[in-house]
């Protein structure tokens, strides 16, 4: 049998286009929206979605069909699709799975634009859609018959865990679809096809891309009916990646592995500082001992990831001065990037929620979350020691 390769051979080396006509070294952006059809050359490149010759790349496009073979093997999955950004990937991969009359459970800390589609789709499509906490789905709290079970691996921002060891077991045995978001995991720290899932998606937005300058999506799974109903949606509604994105998220693809290391290990060190300052109640990071998650983390985290957050003891005011008071760590909305960004939830990704609603997802008001970047982590805890000094 013949042995895989590693993890940061394969983020170089798999599904790169090398023509020797012109030896390049690196899959070049193929800038055109048709091909020639029908393509009746014997030594056609083929689109590993469809197994015949390119025709539009809004189905189909080499450099990035070069991506969508990259992320299955990192995956370790047999199939993948790509999207023009990461919520394209998830109301793509939803509206083509469900029907009317579905029964849908999914956790009630999602990402606010995912929490909003299932809304809209519950109106749409006719469907039940329950929401449940992550400690009621890790003890498989599960009492009704559903037909998907949706989750994000890694809760955003409080950073809680699902169980996938077991909760893969569960909808594998009662043969429930499982989707899940390891966005801020990546697939260096987490493969949720390898627990049992039947999908796996990404913003390739934020980790695999990794430097702040693409919007993207990625889905994959071993389900040769799921993959051609998730191809086929994309088709339809038209949410492909362009080839420029491609690329840009293939060159960010083959260090993902080596950055992710950095991010986790910088990620680490900063809360286990945060952890010890006097100035700081609570930190949440999946590899502290201390963390409620920690042992479910060991289980299914190969690493612990970039994404801290936490709660100074001066509540949501401190908290804006201490974010005005940052110098390296930069104020915006998003993660996975190179550099460090941070944000109050209050302020962006949960604003339309009361102060009650964020109090019951559990989300103090004044929590600051930080996507730690790769910068030399000594200048990391200095910029952050004397930003929490102004309380």
């Amino acid at each position: 049998m013949e042995r895989m390769r590693g993890f940061n051979t394969r983020a170089v080396h798999e599904g790169e286009i090398i023509d020797k006509r012109f030896g390049n070294v690196v899959t070049p952006i193929f800038q055109t929206s048709t091909f020639i059809h029908p393509n009746d050359d014997p030594n056609a490149y083929l689109d590993s979605n469809t197994g015949k010759p390119f025709l539009y790349t809004r189905h189909g496009n080499p450099t990035v069909n070069s991506l969508e073979m990259k992320y299955a093997s990192l995956e370790e999955a047999k199939f993948s699709i790509s999207f023009s950004s990461g919520m394209a990937a998830i109301s793509t991969t939803l509206t083509s799975l469900i029907k009317k009359g579905d029964k849908i459970l999914t956790i009630n800390q999602l990402y606010g634009q995912t929490y909003r589609l299932f809304l809209d789709l519950i109106e749409r499509y006719e469907i039940e859609v329950d929401f449940a906490s992550i400690n009621e789905i890790n003890s498989l709290d599960i009492n009704k018959d559903y037909n998907i079970i949706y989750v994000e691996s890694i809760t955003n921002p409080t950073l809680q865990i699902v169980d996938l060891m077991e909760l893969g077991k569960y909808c594998n045995e009662r043969n429930i679809k499982l989707v899940v978001d390891a966005t801020f995991a990546s697939p260096f720290n987490q493969r949720p096809l390898k627990f049992g899932a039947d999908i796996s998606l990404h913003s390739g937005t934020k980790y695999i891309s990794g430097h702040s300058d693409v919007v993207i999506g990625l889905v994959s799974t071993n389900n040769k009916e799921i993959h051609s109903k998730i191809f086929d949606g994309r088709k339809t509604y038209g949410g492909s990646a362009d080839p420029l994105s491609a690329y840009l998220s293939l060159r960010g693809l083959k260090t993902l592995g080596l950055r992710m290391e950095r991010h986790n290990s910088n990620a680490m060190e900063l809360a286990k500082f945060l952890s010890d300052n006097e100035k700081v109640s609570k930190v949440f990071y999946p590899g502290i001992p201390e963390f409620e998650y920690y042992d479910i983390a060991k289980k299914v985290l190969k690493g612990y990831g970039g994404m801290v957050s936490f709660e100074p003891k001066g509540g949501y005011e401190c908290s804006k001065k201490i974010i005005k008071s940052l110098t390296l760590a930069t104020p915006a909305p998003s993660l996975g990037g190179v550099e460090t960004l941070v944000t109050l939830p209050r302020e962006t990704s949960h604003a339309s929620l009361s102060s009650e609603e964020l109090k019951k997802m559990g989300i103090p008001e004044g929590l600051i979350r930080v996507s730690v970047g790769i910068e030399d982590i000594e200048d990391l805890i200095e910029d952050f020691k004397e930003a929490l000094s102004v309380c």
